[in-house]
C-alpha cells in the first residue's frame, strides 16, 4: 500500500485542507437503557463515554484522516472547556489559532441518552459571545470547509467561496416545520450539499428520496442523500456520476455524530478525487464504524479504525472485498496509532494527555 491519493499534495499546498466553524459542546453519553426514563424513575445503565462533541465531531473525524484542521469556536474558561481544548489541539493535532475562550461563558454541556438507532438529548447552554462571522474575520484560504447553513446566511461563506474554497454544506431539522425554501438559496455558494432523507425531502417538497435529489442537483454540483440504514444517494455533476450505495450492517451502540463523521469522510474522499461511489461507500463505512462507539467526536475512526476492519473483516468477506477492495491502494502504508476513545470519566486536562 501507498499514501493515499488525499494527502499526496499536502507538500505543494500549504492553505487547511478542512476549515470549520461551530458550536461546540461537552458530551455526556449513556447506552444500554432499557428503556426510556419516566418522571420520578431512576435507571441504571452499564454504558457510558464523554467528550467533545458537537462542531468538534467534524473536526475530530476529519484530523483522523490526516487532513490539516482549522476550527473556529467558542471554549467556556471552565472545566468543559480546558479539557475540550486540550484534546482537540494536543491529541487530534487540530489548528484552534481561529479559536477563541470565553471568560465567564459556561461551555455547553448535552447529555445524550442512547437508546437502539437513535437517542433523546438534553443541553444546557447559552449563545456564545463570538458569532461566526467574527470567529472567521482572520480565517485562511482553505481547500474546503464543511458547514451547516440555516435561515441566516452567514457572510463568512461567501468570502471562503469567493476565494476558492470548496464548501460543503448540511441543513439541521427545522422545529418550526416550515421547511423555507429560502435556505436552499443559499446553495449558489456551495460545492456540495448532504441532507439527510427527510431534510431533503421536506425542503424540496417531494415524497421520495430519488426525487428530492434530482431537485438538489438542479441547485448545486454534488447532491447527496443520506438514508440511514438504507445507505446513501448521490449526483455529481463535475463529474457526470450518479451512485447509489447500501449501508452495512452494523450494531448500534451510539448513533451521536454519525452524520458529521460520514460528512467529514465524503470531504476527505472528495480532496483525493475519488469515483462517487467509492466516496459515499467510504463514508457509509466511517459512520457505521464510529456508532460502535460511545460519542461523536472520539468514536471517529480514522484511517486506523479504516484499517482494521479492512484487514479484520473487509478483506476476508467475498462481497465486502469486492464492494470495498479500493481501499486496498488508498489505505496508507502507516495508518497511526489506536485512536482514543469517548473515557466513562474524563482525567484533569493538565493530565488528560499523555
Amino acid at each position: 500500500m501507498h499514501e493515499p491519493p488525499l494527502l499526496s499534495d499536502r507538500v505543494e499546498d500549504a492553505r487547511p485542507d478542512v476549515l470549520l466553524t461551530g458550536l461546540l459542546f461537552y458530551d455526556v453519553v449513556m447506552t444500554g437503557l432499557p428503556k426510556p426514563p419516566t418522571p420520578g424513575e431512576e435507571i441504571w445503565t452499564d454504558g457510558m463515554g464523554s467528550g467533545p462533541g458537537g462542531i468538534a465531531n467534524l473536526a475530530v473525524a476529519a484530523a483522523r484522516y490526516g487532513l490539516a484542521t482549522s476550527l473556529a469556536t467558542v471554549f467556556g474558561d471552565d472545566f468543559y472547556g480546558t479539557y475540550c481544548r486540550t484534546i482537540l489541539a494536543e491529541q487530534e493535532g487540530i489548528d484552534l489559532s481561529l479559536s477563541r475562550t470565553a471568560p465567564g461563558w459556561n461551555t455547553p454541556v448535552t447529555f445524550s441518552l442512547a437508546q437502539g438507532h437513535d437517542r433523546a438529548l438534553v443541553t444546557h447552554g447559552q449563545e456564545p459571545p463570538y458569532a461566526q462571522d467574527e470567529l472567521m474575520e482572520g480565517m485562511p484560504p482553505a481547500r474546503s470547509a464543511i458547514v451547516h447553513i440555516g435561515s441566516e446566511p452567514q457572510e463568512w461563506i461567501a468570502k471562503a467561496s469567493a476565494a476558492g474554497t470548496r464548501i460543503f454544506a448540511d441543513v439541521g431539522w427545522d422545529p418550526t416545520q416550515q421547511w423555507s425554501t429560502g435556505i436552499l438559496d443559499q446553495l449558489s455558494l456551495c460545492h456540495a450539499f448532504l441532507p439527510n432523507e427527510g431534510e431533503a425531502m421536506a425542503y424540496t417538497r417531494t415524497d421520495t428520496p430519488g426525487a428530492a435529489l434530482r431537485r438538489l442537483a438542479e441547485l448545486v454540483p454534488v447532491a447527496v442523500v443520506t438514508c440511514g440504514r438504507d445507505g446513501a444517494l448521490a449526483i455529481d455533476q463535475t463529474t457526470g456520476e450518479y451512485a447509489q450505495v447500501r449501508a452495512l450492517d452494523i450494531d448500534v451502540l451510539d448513533a451521536t455524530g454519525a452524520g458529521d463523521v460520514f460528512g467529514a469522510s465524503f470531504v476527505a474522499a472528495t480532496l483525493g478525487g475519488w469515483p462517487l461511489a467509492d466516496r459515499l461507500r467510504f463514508a457509509g463505512l466511517a459512520a457505521g464504524l464510529s456508532v460502535r462507539h460511545h460519542g461523536g467526536a472520539l468514536a471517529a475512526p480514522g484511517w486506523y479504525g479504516i484499517d482494521q476492519w479492512w484487514r479484520t473483516t473487509g478483506s476476508n468477506d467475498p462481497e465486502l472485498s469486492r464492494a470495498y477492495g479500493f481501499l486496498e491502494d488508498r489505505i496508507p502504508a502507516h495508518p497511526g496509532a489506536p485512536v482514543a476513545h469517548a473515557p466513562v470519566t474524563p482525567h484533569s486536562p493538565s493530565d488528560s494527555v499523555s
